[in-house]
């Protein structure tokens, strides 16, 4: 079996540098050979361009913009009457995946107005995702980009989030019916929204193209006290044949640093 690749979400990791070109350097120091992020779009293009280049690191993962997180927004996918404004969000983000030879990219679903029942505006917004993928779908396959979408739980991290579960992603998906767009798995979310991780891993596995790791409930690193058994939990994945990256989207209980002994430990074994 190949040994599996991580990447440090900067976003969450390393920190303790403020500039995101920085935490590129500190990543590569601490061992990764690759890097995803959030939103990158308040840094220099050309210092993430020369940090990229000077490290080695590869850059897998941003996400499009939230939109006006002042005004509540998450991303705008899935937001009715806001789809220029998802376009335009693609094309910036467009503008740093080529810039950092970036093949993935987060399309974010946004949120259900505060106030408004799920029930209510659930099929509007589930049509609007649909178009704004199905036009992400051909925008990115001209530049050989995957798209991605990830359920984010409603019970601890956002109760407004309209997409929240594996099974509406895939049902989405199916809808959508294009092969450069996939689902995000990020296994501390599944886990809050539904358990049952094995079966909804090999269930939903042909359809993920990336995948994110953190301890349940405290979205910490994946070897602190908490729910999960991530010895098992990778095992599986290798055993499925998971090819891509696992981005190390958590918390540090402390430094980033003294985070990383569970993935020094993995690297170990396979030097």
């Amino acid at each position: 079996m190949t040994a599996l690749k991580f990447c440090a979400n900067i976003s969450w990791l390393f920190t303790e540098h403020p500039d995101f070109s920085k935490r590129i350097y500190a990543a590569a120091s601490a061992g990764f050979q690759a890097v995803e992020a959030a939103w990158l779009y308040d840094s220099d293009l050309s210092e993430l361009q020369k940090a990229k280049e000077a490290t080695g690191v590869e850059v897998v993962l941003i996400n499009t913009p939230p939109g006006d997180i002042k005004a509540g927004d998450l991303g705008l996918g899935a937001v009715p009457g806001r789809q220029l404004e998802f376009r335009e969000g693609l094309d910036l983000t467009l503008k740093y995946a080529k810039a950092l030879n970036c093949k993935r990219i987060h399309l974010m679903a946004g949120r259900i107005p505060v106030d408004v029942h799920r029930a209510a505006v659930g099929r509007e917004m589930e049509d609007v995702f649909v178009q704004n993928l199905n036009y992400a779908a051909d925008i990115l396959a001209k530049e050989g980009i995957t798209g991605l979408i990830e359920p984010i739980n409603t019970r601890i991290t956002d109760p407004c989030y309209f997409l929240d579960s594996p099974h509406q992603a895939a049902a989405i998906l199916e809808k959508v019916g294009k092969p450069n767009i996939q689902l995000q798995m990020d296994i501390f979310h599944w886990q809050v929204m539904d358990g049952n991780l094995t079966k909804n891993m090999h269930k939903y596995f042909p359809i993920i193209g990336h995948v994110q790791i953190a301890q349940v409930p405290g979205r910490n690193e994946p070897d602190s006290d908490g729910e999960l058994c991530y010895r098992y939990l990778l095992n599986t994945l290798e055993k499925l044949g998971y090819q891509g990256y696992i981005g190390c989207e958590y918390k540090p209980l402390d430094s980033t640093e003294k985070s990383l002994g569970w993935i020094q430990q993995f690297w170990a074994q396979y030097s």
